[in-house]
């Protein structure tokens, strides 16, 4: 009876070792399943990091390249706009810089200013009265005069010195005076960018410089047409006759 019941409790032992065991083991198995998913988990984290930083440096390297590109274009714009009024102020010093003794300052010149006052002090007014001179009237050298004489009168009339400077610059050219329309051309560059005569009196410059056969220069001030005031009129005039300076 003795050996039975040692025989029983042993064996009792022997099972509960054995449970305990495979718990132990169970357990075990289940920490390195769990830490096993944790590591992939982490290295997937990672990964993913590793790849988001791989694109950020990507989109940082591309904005470098895009601002490095951009100043360089901002300093050649600014360059050929230096250029250009370097260029303008020339063109106005132009016929001031001429022989003296046989040509004038054309924004001093009073010869074609009429010697009685004809400006009613009202600017309007006194500008369509120059103005209908050259365009209804066809009488230009009397439109000359009031353009001259409006400007005189009127040194500030920032609504209508623009048109003004412009129409006389053009009077000037259809009569062949070149240089002296140059002045005014350029007076409405410089003075008045914002004009919307702008663009066209920067055409007529560069088509007098064309004239002239100083092509160089006058391709500049094309180009500086095109970028300055892009889809007008006198842009695509600008880009037609760079292409036929090319050829």
């Amino acid at each position: 009876m003795k050996l039975n019941s040692l025989y029983c409790t042993l064996f009792i032992t022997l099972l509960t070792t054995t449970a305990s065991n495979a718990v132990v083991a169970a357990n075990t198995e289940q920490r390195l399943s769990l830490l096993e998913r944790s590591d992939n988990a982490q290295s997937q984290v990672i990964n993913q990091m590793q790849r988001s930083l791989s694109n950020l440096q990507a989109d940082i390297d591309q904005l470098r390249g895009e601002l490095q590109t951009t100043q360089y274009q901002l300093k050649q714009s600014v360059d050929r706009q230096k250029q250009l009024y370097l260029q303008l102020e020339a063109l106005q010093k132009m016929t001031e810089n001429k022989d003296p003794a046989t040509t004038t300052n054309p924004a001093n010149d009073n010869s074609h200013v009429p010697t009685t006052n004809v400006m009613t002090g009202n600017e309007e007014q006194d500008y369509n009265y120059a103005l209908n001179l050259a365009m209804k009237d066809k009488l230009y050298d009397e439109a000359i005069n009031a353009f001259q004489a409006f400007l005189a009168h009127y040194p500030n009339a920032e609504k209508y010195a623009p048109n003004a400077n412009y129409w006389l610059g053009q009077l000037l050219y259809n009569k062949g005076e070149k240089d002296n329309a140059s002045y005014y051309f350029a007076i409405v560059v410089k003075n008045y960018p914002k004009s919307a005569k702008a663009s066209d009196a920067m055409y007529k410059i560069g088509a007098i410089l064309q004239d002239k056969k100083n092509n160089s220069n006058a391709k500049v001030i094309y180009q500086q047409l095109i970028q300055q005031y892009p889809g007008t009129l006198a842009a695509e005039q600008a880009a037609k006759q760079l292409q036929s300076m090319a050829k």
